[in-house]
């Protein structure tokens, strides 16, 4: 009885010792926060210290239960650092569905090597590599990591949220002392955060979410906005010796000042190119425009990041001498080059890309990855790309048109916005002919000029640069079954708003449907509207176009003898606050002639209006999808 006893006491503790070992079972997940989700954020923390104007620590530890190979990503983690930032320890652990530890992180599975993106000539950048990944689902993944800051000029945020990802506990936390307090904000999400004081006398301050289920996305939304995130930036801060602060646009842009004075240095003999190659112009716009396509000619890109050359561009005497440099570097030559003939080019920084995020105008702090330079005209600003070989000038694209972005000054940093392209600069305009037989074959030729962002969304820049690329071009974008290309032409017309002009000679097998002694022929060749966003019940976030843009179509159709319209439909048009359409038919000398014309313009509009946008594009696409009716009277 007694050795029963030690057996029980023995095989009790050694239970007790080996579920004391479990850590993250997925049977410890609210069951709401797993309903159809590829991944439970179990732990997401993030601690930020300042202990000096350029130093601080870093702290990050996340646990997540990856459920399907869709999350795998989450078992991944890169670190960056450089001789600005030290990576101190990094973790990590995999656990199974139940808890227990299958996998720990040996050091010699953490990757290290150059931060080598494909662009950088020099970088003295390095990344720490990890990857958890498992191929038995579900499955927990720990990763922590510590690094130290030899500055203090950017202050990590955080995010939480996603379409198919819920959080069952996040923090993020601020200890600084109090003559370096940071400015932040909470977007998104409704939280009071906890302060209180440290051991050490610092002050803290900590924002703690629970249980929150993933964000529903919606057609036509701002994700980016919805998403729950904490922002952060220093007071004042020092970056490898340069002090500044970011009390206001204006002190912030007086730092990037102090980064860029006197590298605007030129040799003399390329001072004297500068003057000769705009003798004669009169005008800011046409010698900016010669100086612009000089250093087209004269340098190229590469992304450098050396040191601080991540902010701080090479003096305009390197890229003169080597011919290439960085957005930062060819933005700054370009500017010692205007100054040479007398013209005022202000160094820009802004958020490039089509996606980029919207500055918080109200939050000064580093929110640009790019350079451009701009230039007043008048009333007007000249934009300069200078990372492109072969951009217009003055076209800004997709790629910086109508943002905030920061101009610096004499006078410290100002807020300006860029082109915002009217619906006339992004025209598609295209005329045909289609000569249809009795049996609903035909031929046609089509002329179409796409300008501006429809030039650039249409990827007609890319498909310019090769036959076979123009050819696949057709072949993608010619939205007509059965059609043959007989022939074709494509003609790059570079201006300050790029365009193209594509030529096509086509025979189109069984365009029209043959039934009896009728034909049926949509007359909307190749520009229908046919993906039509669902309606909803209660909308959430406001509604967002993105571009301006106009549509002219004018196809004309001719007929063979003996066959006539049955009817002509009546002209259509449609207003709404987003965009106009109108339609219309014309019959003479056995030719039919039909014109389409669409604008829409971008915005923002109330999340009320959502089911009138669908409304604008169903009855759009009920009258491109409309066909005529041809009878053959013999």
């Amino acid at each position: 009885m007694k050795k029963l006893f030690v057996l029980l006491v023995v095989l009790s503790c050694s239970f007790i010792g080996y579920a004391a070992d479990l850590k993250y079972p997925v049977s410890e997940i609210p069951s709401e926060l797993k309903e159809n989700v590829d991944a439970v954020v179990r732990e997401d923390q993030i601690i930020f210290k300042i202990l000096a104007k350029d130093k601080a620590t870093f702290y990050a530890h996340l646990v997540v239960t990856i459920f399907n190979e869709k999350a795998n990503y989450y078992a991944s983690e890169t670190v960056g650092y450089s001789k600005l930032i030290k990576v101190n320890d990094i973790n990590g652990y995999v656990y199974s569905a139940e808890g227990k530890q299958i996998k720990k992180l040996k050091n010699s599975e953490i990757y290290d090597r150059a931060a080598f993106d494909g662009f950088s000539l020099y970088s003295d950048n390095r990344i720490k590599a990890i990857n958890l990944q498992q191929a038995i689902y579900p499955y927990t993944v720990e990763i922590e990591y510590e690094l130290d800051f030899k500055y203090l000029y950017f202050i990590p945020g955080s995010s939480w949220g996603g379409e198919k990802v819920s959080y069952q506990n996040a923090s993020y936390q601020l200890i600084y002392p109090s003559d370096l307090t940071p400015h932040y904000q909470l977007l998104n999400i409704d939280g009071l955060p906890k302060k209180e004081k440290t051991a050490e006398g610092l002050e803290s301050i900590t924002w703690s979410f629970k249980n929150l289920k993933p964000i529903k996305l919606e057609k036509y939304a701002p994700s980016r906005e919805i998403i729950p995130r904490i922002i952060a930036a220093p007071s004042t801060f020092e970056y490898d010796g340069y002090l500044g602060n970011m009390s206001s646009w204006r002190e912030y842009g007086k730092w990037n000042a102090l980064l860029n004075k006197d590298r605007d240095v030129l040799p003399e003999v390329t001072k004297r190119k500068v003057r000769e190659i705009t003798n004669g112009l009169v005008t800011t716009e046409q010698k900016t425009k010669a100086i612009y396509e000089y250093l087209q000619a004269k340098t190229r890109y590469v992304s450098i990041q050396l040191g601080i050359g991540g902010l701080q561009p090479f003096p305009a005497s390197v890229v003169d001498e080597t011919g290439y440099g960085d957005c930062k570097a060819l933005s700054n030559y370009a500017v010692a080059m205007l100054k040479e003939v007398g013209i005022k080019g202000y160094y820009t920084t802004i958020e490039a890309g089509e996606h980029a995020t919207q500055v918080k105008t109200d939050f000064p702090s580093h929110q640009f990855n790019h350079v451009v330079v701009a230039v007043p005209n008048g009333k007007d600003t000249l934009w300069l790309e200078c990372t492109s070989q072969t951009n217009p000038f003055g076209y800004q694209g997709t790629f910086t048109e109508d943002r905030w972005a920061l101009m610096i000054t004499e006078d410290g940093g100002k807020l300006v916005r860029t082109i915002n392209y009217t619906p006339e600069q992004n025209l598609q305009s295209r005329t045909a002919t289609v000569s249809l037989d009795i049996n609903g074959n035909a031929k046609a030729k089509v002329r179409t000029t796409a300008k501006g962002i429809q030039y650039e969304n249409n990827n007609l820049n890319w498909a310019l640069s090769s036959t076979e690329k123009q050819k696949k071009w057709i072949e993608k974008n010619t939205k007509i079954p059965n059609f043959n290309i007989i022939s074709f032409s494509m003609t790059e017309i570079k201006d300050k708003i790029p365009s193209a002009l594509v030529t096509l000679d086509l025979t189109l097998n069984r365009y029209a449907s043959v039934s009896g002694k009728r034909l049926f022929v949509s007359p909307n060749l190749m520009n229908k509207i046919s993906s039509i966003p669902p309606k909803m019940a209660e909308r959430k976030t406001d509604v967002i176009l993105k571009t301006n843009y106009l549509d002219l179509d004018t196809i004309q159709y001719s007929l063979p003898e003996n066959l006539y319209p049955e009817f002509l439909p009546e002209p259509v048009k449609i207003n709404s606050k987003f965009g106009e359409y109108e339609a219309s038919f014309q019959f003479d000398a056995g030719k039919v002639t039909y014109i389409r014309r669409m604008k829409v313009w971008k915005g923002r509009f109330p999340k009320e209006t959502y089911n009138e946008l669908v409304d604008f594009y169903k009855n759009v696409s009920k009258a491109d999808n409309i066909k005529l009716v041809f009878l053959n009277k013999t």
